[in-house]
């Protein structure tokens, strides 16, 4: 059995209506991958510091299935809004 893989994105959103056109253009990719979202930014409390406004964690079948999400065209083409819209740290991992 395959481990699953995650994709991890503390963000600080600086242009939300760019941002917008981030999650509607990411639709795609993610509906060809599989992806479930387990946390899409919900509430959240940062009692060690800034962590940015907008907390995600992205499931994927396997690791290998987020990696291939990650490097589409179709998330290619949608990380060009993200990247123009906001700052972050995003890191995609292998689950336990």
């Amino acid at each position: 059995m395959c481990k699953k893989g995650y994709w991890m994105a503390m963000i600080d959103v600086r242009d939300p209506d760019l941002y917008k056109q981030y999650i509607e253009a990411n639709a795609a990719a993610f509906a060809k991958y599989g992806a479930k979202f387990p946390v899409r930014a919900g509430r959240y409390d940062n009692p060690e510091g800034p962590t940015g406004n907008r907390h995600v964690l992205v499931e994927f079948e396997s690791y290998d299935k987020a990696i291939e999400c990650y490097h589409s065209p179709e998330y290619q083409h949608a990380s060009k809004f993200r990247l123009a819209a906001s700052t972050g740290h995003f890191v995609i991992v292998e689950g336990a």
